[in-house]
């Protein structure tokens, strides 16, 4: 069961869309993670209920800033708001509430010829994207991947250039790893120590295939698109993780979620659980006019029950059962 990432605006009246009772259209933007999984719940969706879904994959800080300013009818984020964003849409328009709509993994993807399988862990990841490990044969690299031939090949990093939740992710994960280590700190948008940026997910993976060395991260369906290798990541277990729907799961399966809906499930304990998992979120206000109100809250139910079904043929992870009802209770207060 999984949910394409949308976060959800509120208004015709308020913002300049139209009306999606009368053109049975809801216009959205934002995580590029979520992109191939809203595309493909959005033709299912016109095909059973007659609704149009017009997503446009902007990057999570976009669909942030369209909900918070009601310029679409819905956006996506995969990192939830924080407390000071979520401040801000109470003065503008109420109260807000986070919708679960998928889970994924985040991959590092990389550019190296007849080097299949590589294993990282946290700290190596740190050395690459801080800049201080700058040769594929470097000792902290070769130490995870005994028996694999590394070129003395430089480094090159690609990452993203606009607010995004994978960069949320990825920097979650550095901060919990060694937060003393990773000076950037962690969000949507930081300073790069190193790397070349592109827009999007597709940007980065764009940037790894052109170039011999690159690595980058992006959602795994990207890189499965793209026929780029990805490597195993060394979870809190101390086990080599390979990202899939399974190892997502079991990372979610260990996470205490709190009520508010906003939860991390980078680092999880479980001994199965993949390191650089993540969730995209639908934020919605709870006040909205009773037009936008209804569809709103029949896209997100059918999102997070039928269209679940959809997930695992583009690699994502199904909502847990126990997570889908609570999200039904959060739906609920949309009035």
């Amino acid at each position: 069961m999984r949910i394409p990432g949308i976060v959800l605006l509120l208004a015709a009246a308020a913002c300049g869309c139209g009306d999606p009772s009368a053109g049975k259209r809801l216009d959205g933007a934002g995580s590029s993670f979520v992109d191939p999984m809203m595309q493909e719940w959005a033709a299912a969706y016109k095909k059973e209920k007659g609704v149009s879904v017009n997503y446009q994959s902007k990057g999570s800080g976009a669909g942030i800033k369209g909900m918070t300013s009601q310029d679409v009818h819905f956006g996506c984020s995969d990192a939830p708001l924080n407390d000071e964003q979520v401040e801000i849409c109470k003065e503008r328009n109420g109260e807000v509430i986070h919708v679960p709509l998928c889970m994924g993994a985040i991959v590092l993807a990389y550019n190296l010829k007849d080097v299949p399988d590589l294993v990282f862990d946290g700290k190596a990841l740190i050395g690459i994207f801080s800049g201080a490990i700058t040769s594929w044969d470097d000792p902290a690299i070769a130490k995870l991947n005994p028996g694999k031939t590394l070129p003395k090949l430089k480094v090159t990093v690609a990452r993203r250039s606009d607010a995004s939740g994978s960069t949320f992710i990825l920097t979650d994960y550095f901060t919990k790893v060694d937060k003393d280590g990773w000076k950037p700190g962690r969000g949507t948008e930081i300073k790069w120590p190193v790397g070349t940026g592109a827009k999007g997910t597709d940007g980065v993976a764009s940037l790894i295939k052109q170039t011999e060395g690159t690595i980058g991260y992006v959602e795994q369906i990207y890189a499965v698109d793209n026929k780029l290798p990805f490597a195993s990541v060394i979870n809190a277990s101390g086990k080599a993780i390979k990202p899939d729907t399974k190892s997502v799961t079991a990372a979610a399966a260990t996470v205490a979620i709190p009520d508010d809906l906003r939860y991390s499930i980078t680092d999880a304990p479980g001994e199965g659980a993949y390191p650089l998992a993540g969730t995209v979120w639908a934020i919605v206000y709870v006040k909205q006019p009773a037009a936008v109100a209804k569809q709103v809250k029949e896209l997100l139910w059918w999102i997070t029950h039928e269209g679940q079904a959809l997930t695992g043929k583009l690699h994502y992870a199904a909502l847990p059962d126990s997570l889908v009802k609570r999200i039904e209770k959060k739906l609920d207060l949309i009035k």
